[in-house]
């Protein structure tokens, strides 16, 4: 495939540190020309975040290179009549405009949804923040750590004794991000079908409780609050994480087929046909004794002979690997996830970015090109702007 499914979107960026990059990242590996608006000598406040400290003095902090490998970099400042003058033009040519900003501050700049309109009526506006636009909370401020505790998230991480703890990643930006992703491909296609453009408020406090699933429906649908359970999963037991001789495995044997055969694969048949563990709720209730036999039997061979054995009896099992450990895997080399591209800032290194977990048609997108430098792209910017007005402008005399 040498055509992607968002060649030809223009997406003009104003996002700083995580959930807007992130969202913009995908829609850039998808195809579209993603044009990344930048504070003229500060930029995205990524560019200072990550654990080289050279890099951050550089501005190509790890945590920017990792979001905006394939985009363009301009610096303006949108309280300058001169570059609000290109500002406006590529707005007029743009198909999205993405902001994370706090409600309102778009608007304080002088550009709310129908100054926006009459720009671009055909523009996909998307903005996320940390409770969307409207309510209560719309004004108040939102990191990933702040949502995750108003989620609850926090209270069911870890186990009753350490919990609530925060999840080891900024799982919050990342699913708002490619929540704003989806809504806004959603647009586009809506607006190829209307010719009507779209206000988009995405909040990453509703959007992680979606994704938080059972933890949210059991307690809707059936009254039941979710808890900390650690490393075992609540629906099923033997489901979580085990001992072998050399480290940890996680076995998910969700059924009574994969529970027989587990018992009969570690040498434990008797655990069966024990009244504790002879079907699901019982099991459940009584996880605690079930563990400690499967530990006892699972120590006399290593996590990766069990995950072995287990996986080619049909109970799924697997090491519990460090991030290195998981991205040295020969499954993602096949299917070419982690992309190498060239270090912005430093000649001759290699810079390593991952990319979607999609194939389409069997091909994985990468970045075409490495992250910007801040305002790398500043000298394009009239011919950018020109360029957009006139795609523009075909486009929607053609439709």
């Amino acid at each position: 495939m040498h055509v992607r499914p968002l060649d030809g979107i223009r997406v003009l960026d104003l996002t700083n540190v995580l959930a807007g990059p992130y969202c913009s990242y995908q829609l850039m590996l998808l195809g579209a020309e993603v044009v990344k608006i930048e504070r003229p000598g500060q930029g995205d406040l990524a560019r200072s975040l990550g654990p080289d400290p050279a890099l951050n003095r550089d501005g190509i902090g790890a945590s920017f290179l990792a979001q905006n490998a394939g985009k363009k970099s301009l610096e303006l400042d949108l309280k300058d009549p001169a570059d609000q003058a290109c500002f406006e033009t590529l707005l007029g040519g743009a198909d999205v405009l993405l902001e994370n900003f706090r409600a309102g501050v778009l608007a304080r700049m002088g550009y709310d949804t129908d100054r926006l309109g009459r720009i671009n009526e055909r523009l996909v506006y998307c903005s996320i923040s940390g409770f969307g636009h409207t309510g209560p909370m719309s004004d108040a401020p939102a990191y990933d750590q702040i949502v995750q505790g108003l989620t609850g998230m926090m209270s069911i991480t870890g186990t009753p004794d350490t919990a609530p703890q925060r999840v080891g990643f900024p799982i919050c930006d990342t699913t708002g991000g490619l929540m704003a992703a989806l809504a806004i491909s959603a647009a586009l296609l809506h607006r190829e079908r209307t010719g009507q453009g779209s206000r988009l408020d995405v909040s990453m406090l509703e959007v992680s409780l979606s994704a938080m699933g059972w933890a949210v429906s059991n307690y809707l649908v059936s009254g039941v609050p979710p808890r900390p359970l650690g490393d075992q999963n609540a629906t099923a037991a033997p489901s979580g994480t085990f001992h072998t001789l050399d480290g940890p495995l996680n076995i998910a044997a969700n059924q009574q087929r994969q529970f027989e055969t587990l018992c009969h694969l570690v040498g434990s048949p008797e655990l069966v046909t024990d009244p504790r563990f002879s079907e699901r709720e019982q099991r459940k209730a009584h996880r605690a004794e079930l563990n400690a036999a499967l530990d006892a039997a699972l120590s006399t061979k290593s996590a990766a002979a069990w995950e072995s054995e287990l996986n080619a009896a049909g109970v799924p099992a697997a090491r519990v690997l460090t991030v290195p450990q998981a991205l040295e895997q020969p499954q993602l080399d096949h299917r070419r996830f982690v992309a190498e591209l060239e270090h912005p800032g430093r000649a001759g290194e290699p810079l390593r970015v991952v990319g979607s977990g999609v194939l389409f048609d069997g091909e994985a997108f990468a970045p075409p090109t490495s992250p910007p430098l801040l305002g790398e792209h500043n000298h394009e910017r009239q011919r950018l702007a020109r360029r957009w007005a006139s795609e523009a402008a075909e486009e929607a005399a053609a439709s």
